[in-house]
């Protein structure tokens, strides 16, 4: 594997976050023509990753030592990453997506920050200190307009299972963190092992889509760029950068997400929203520029 620059690490995870902003917006393109819930979403956008690594692996060369390669490590991988979807799923339908985007996005880079420390002696400079702090600013004032409408009884279960989805992130990102040799081999074995556990549960809500021209080129795409190239590059930025300049970066997902609500579906966001997405971008901008002071 040839080694990447910080800077090029730091550019690979901010296409990664980029890539991810579009998630959303294709699944909930999913939910309304697709005939696919959440879960059952989660499972095509696994497969389908996997599918489109496997054959980027064989046209590169990579593929014959792939299988000798996966073991508990990406297990370990793949149970963080179905954890961590459904996690959130759940705290949608609990808390609403405000509350849950705010405690999920919020608490991930905070969790890995203090994981990164203690459990690989990594530690954040000023300007990761500093990016951070602006970056959980911004998402606070990008969600502050909903945060009471997205309130509801189950507030604190939602809260709970946020707070589990944002310690499933930051588990798959230390530990890959630590075992950064095979991103690739990496990607592909979480994806099918995250598959395997969304599967039965998929299958009791229906995870079979309806068959339109848009719902094949919607999951295609969502298997493709926010998920097969966002986390092959999201993986091949940890061999490089520490855990918590990683996850600061990543929150720059939020921004593109909401500008592609205003773009896409007419969303309308305040004053404050704007300033939020003007953080997290000049966050993301900070560490990408001067990735080694993170």
């Amino acid at each position: 594997m040839t080694p990447v620059s910080a800077r090029r690490g730091a550019f690979y995870v901010s296409v990664a976050a980029a890539a991810w902003g579009t998630g959303g917006t294709a699944g909930l393109l999913l939910f309304q023509s697709g005939g696919l819930g959440p879960v059952g979403v989660s499972l095509w956008r696994y497969l389908l990753g996997a599918a489109f690594l496997l054959v980027l692996l064989r046209l590169t060369g990579g593929l014959p030592g792939l299988v000798g390669r996966l073991g508990p490590r990406v297990l370990a991988v793949g149970l963080g990453m179905a954890v961590y979807q459904a996690a959130y799923f759940a705290a949608i339908a609990r808390s609403g997506v405000a509350v849950a985007t705010v405690v999920t996005m919020g608490a991930a880079p905070v969790l890995t920050a203090l994981g990164s420390r203690f459990l690989l002696g990594e530690r954040l400079g000023r300007s990761g200190l500093l990016a951070m702090g602006a970056a959980l600013a911004g998402l606070l004032l990008l969600t502050w307009g909903d945060l009471g409408s997205g309130a509801r009884a189950g507030q604190w279960a939602g809260i709970g299972f946020a707070l589990l989805s944002a310690a499933g992130y930051a588990a798959v990102t230390l530990h890959s963190r630590r075992h950064h040799d095979d991103p690739q081999g990496t990607a592909v074995g979480g994806f099918a092992v995250a598959a395997a556990c969304l599967a039965p549960f998929a299958a009791a809500g229906g995870a079979l889509p309806e068959v339109t021209l848009s719902s094949v080129a919607l999951l295609l795409y969502l298997g493709a760029v926010p998920t097969a190239l966002a986390y092959g590059l999201y993986f091949r930025a940890l061999t490089t950068l520490s855990a918590a300049t990683v996850s600061v970066i990543s929150l720059g997902e939020a921004a593109g997400a909401a500008v592609l609500g205003v773009l896409l579906f007419g969303e309308r966001l305040t004053l404050p929203a704007w300033a939020g997405c003007a953080l997290l971008v000049a966050a993301v901008v900070v560490l990408t520029v001067r990735p080694g002071d993170g």
